[in-house]
């Protein structure tokens, strides 16, 4: 199968890509480079550098089977700062590959979502039924797109899956995570034990939570690789399936700090700090329809392996990883 991954000079992304060339399909990757990084992306892989508004259409009518689809935005704070670069580069670009897709017949995608657009949600582990109220306009570009491939799906009959998730760390060999600005919980701590920052900050001490402080859900990334490759062998023609993906169990940030610290051997200071508003005490999502209709099951649940492959990646001295 040839594939488009867009994207896939990103963090997730180029996991994905490399996956794909492992399992014997031929990948061409569209990245504006905002974010990614070419040295991310898999060799063996064509790249393209550009945007989906721009290059999409010329990409796909070279010939694709499938699209996997990467590209984002994906900074909460910014989003909140900056919506319309969420609702332009998030989902008016989207839009545009939709409709280059339409065009030139492809019919296959898979679509990288988030499980921010359940907002805070009424039960936890989340199931793909629950409300989506996003809280930000990153959840809320995310959900716009959801909406619009079911609209694809039974207007065009393109077949497409979106899979939802909210943590993602570790790394894939020498595939890792690198961001300019850097807002998720295992690399602002690992950087901490790397010298780069004085301390961590928690947020919130008083949660009903078993120590106080926030449980999220961590998936490993060549998990979640894994997953989108199970997701493109279920696209059926006119039908959208949504999966949340997660772990199956929860993570406090003190669990977090303490398994970087078991990891690292580094006392990696924490400092106590105020609630942030809208973070909700626990964010864990439901797999088991992943599980039942993909045959997906996470293999790498465990946090401080998670954790140890994040670390190696980071303290290679010659790291490739991308931004998204």
């Amino acid at each position: 199968m040839r594939v488009l991954v867009t994207g896939g000079a990103g963090y997730i992304g180029s996991v994905v890509a490399a996956q794909l060339i492992e399992a014997g399909h031929e990948v061409v990757v569209l990245d504006d480079l905002s974010t990614g990084h070419r040295d991310a992306v898999p060799e063996g892989a064509a790249f393209v550098e550009g945007s989906l508004r721009e290059h999409a259409a010329d990409v796909l009518a070279g010939g694709i089977d499938a699209v996997l689809h990467f590209a984002a935005k994906s900074v909460v704070p910014e989003s909140v700062a900056h919506p319309e670069l969420y609702w332009g580069g998030n989902v008016g670009a989207s839009l545009a590959l939709l409709e280059a897709m339409r065009a030139t017949g492809v019919r296959r995608i898979v679509f990288s979502s988030t499980a921010a657009v359940y907002g805070e949600p009424e039960q936890v582990p989340i199931p793909e039924d629950a409300p989506v109220r996003p809280t930000n306009p990153y959840g809320a570009s995310k959900a716009a797109i959801d909406a619009a491939l079911t609209e694809h799906a039974r207007m065009h009959g393109i077949g497409a899956v979106s899979l939802r998730y909210f943590n993602v760390a570790g790394a894939y060999g020498r595939y890792g995570e690198r961001h300019t600005t850097e807002t998720h919980l295992i690399p602002i701590v690992l950087q901490v034990a790397l010298g780069r920052r004085e301390s961590v900050s928690v947020y919130g001490s008083d949660y009903p939570t078993p120590d106080g402080s926030c449980v999220r859900d961590y998936i490993h990334v060549a998990d979640l690789a894994e997953a989108h490759l199970l997701a493109l062998e279920h696209c059926v023609p006119g039908r959208h399936r949504i999966h949340n993906l997660g772990n199956g169990t929860g993570f406090s940030v003190r669990q977090v700090i303490d398994v970087c610290r078991e990891v690292t051997g580094h006392p990696i200071p924490a400092v106590q700090a105020d609630r942030r508003p809208g973070d909700p005490a626990t964010l864990v999502a439901s797999s088991a329809r992943a599980k039942d209709e993909l045959g997906w099951v996470p293999r790498r649940p465990k946090l401080r392996g998670i954790v140890a492959d994040a670390w190696a990646f980071h303290t290679d001295a010659a790291p490739v990883g991308g931004g998204a």
